[in-house]
């Protein structure tokens, strides 16, 4: 756990020696670290505690899973809320780790698609795995597609890929011809095939945020998937980077509440407070990545020019790839997991 921050002054002890507060609700909300939890303290944390009244005490681990484990067989539950991706809240509440969900106490989520929630979590901020390319070496006509990017006589170049299946088996077999919509159950024997064609043109398989920014940066790559937060990112900085949302992979971190939290109710009530579509519009005005709860668009908030730099907005949205949490979650995905460290080392 890197480090604990208050998003008040006050620390929770200084707190229970003020008149009348004796009995202040206060949660400890777990989320990754670094420019996006200081973003989403200015965004979401700071509004919600101020909503409440109460104290949002705040932890980071940059993989929660671990120390979800650990908390758990210890029987010394210290989290409550949890920013984690989907798959850490389903197959920790399916092991018992993580509360079961009551949506008729998360009007909120509640309204939210059905597709953005699991029985133990709901959407909180979106980002995607977008294909990106360097402007000066494809001036007028850059890559648009997956199977773009494969066609390494039509653009060629140096590319790189996140080491990791998630999103890249998905883009491989969009590169294979797989519709959109038909790309679950994953075909993995087919999207190792497409891969072995492009491996030996992948110059990197980028292992962070940081590393896959840097390479473009650099302009040590001419097109590679990246999140797009972090190419935004380069771009304001003045790289000569473009990307597109057309075939992107949207993606998106998930609230849950750890079974045995210190603080149940109210991290119940913080979890709905935190879908409030008025507060999850302030995200745009922090970081580069989308609210989770789409009603954020509808609040007059979020411009259309902003809105069409964001992820989750309507029009970017439709047209990605959802990635399946669920699939991911399933044997089959831990699987393709145990797979793809093969397939790295081969």
């Amino acid at each position: 756990m890197a480090y604990r921050l208050a998003t008040y002054a006050f620390s929770a002890s200084a707190l229970m020696m003020l008149p009348g507060l004796a009995h202040a609700e206060q949660i400890t909300f777990v989320s990754q670290g670094g420019a996006y939890q200081e973003a989403q303290t200015k965004a979401i944390l700071d509004p919600v505690a101020e909503l409440l009244g109460i104290t949002v005490n705040q932890d980071s681990s940059p993989d929660a899973w671990p120390v979800i484990k650990t908390q758990t067989a210890s029987g010394k539950v210290i989290w409550d809320v949890i920013d984690t991706p989907p798959k850490d809240c389903i197959r920790g509440g399916e092991q018992g780790m993580i509360e079961k969900l009551d949506f008729s106490k998360l009007p909120n989520a509640e309204k939210m698609p059905a597709e953005y929630k699991s029985p133990y979590s709901v959407a909180y901020e979106f980002y995607s795995s977008v294909l990106v390319y360097n402007k000066q070496k494809f001036g007028d006509n850059p890559p648009k597609t997956w199977a773009d990017f494969w066609d390494v006589k039509k653009f060629p170049g140096t590319r790189a890929l996140r080491n990791h299946p998630l999103a890249t088996l998905e883009a491989a077999l969009l590169a294979d011809g797989v519709p959109a919509d038909k790309l679950y159950p994953l075909d993995v024997d087919r999207a190792f095939k497409k891969l072995e064609e492009i491996k030996p043109h992948i110059a990197v398989w980028w292992t962070s945020g940081a590393q896959s920014a840097q390479l473009l940066a650099d302009g040590e790559v001419d097109m590679e998937m990246a999140w797009n937060g972090r190419v935004a990112a380069v771009a304001k900085e003045g790289a000569p980077v473009g990307y597109t949302f057309n075939q992107g992979f949207l993606q998106y971190t998930s609230l849950c509440i750890m079974k045995g939290a210190p603080n149940l109710d109210t991290a119940v009530k913080f979890v709905n407070a935190a879908l409030t579509p008025e507060i999850q519009a302030n995200f745009p005005t922090y970081i580069d990545y989308g609210p989770g709860n789409p009603e954020a668009y509808k609040t007059g908030k979020i411009s259309d020019e902003r809105a069409k730099e964001m992820p989750s907005s309507p029009e970017n949205a439709k047209q990605q790839v959802l990635v399946s949490d669920e699939w991911w979650s399933s044997p089959a995905g831990e699987e393709a997991q145990k797979r793809w460290a093969n397939f790295i080392q081969q």
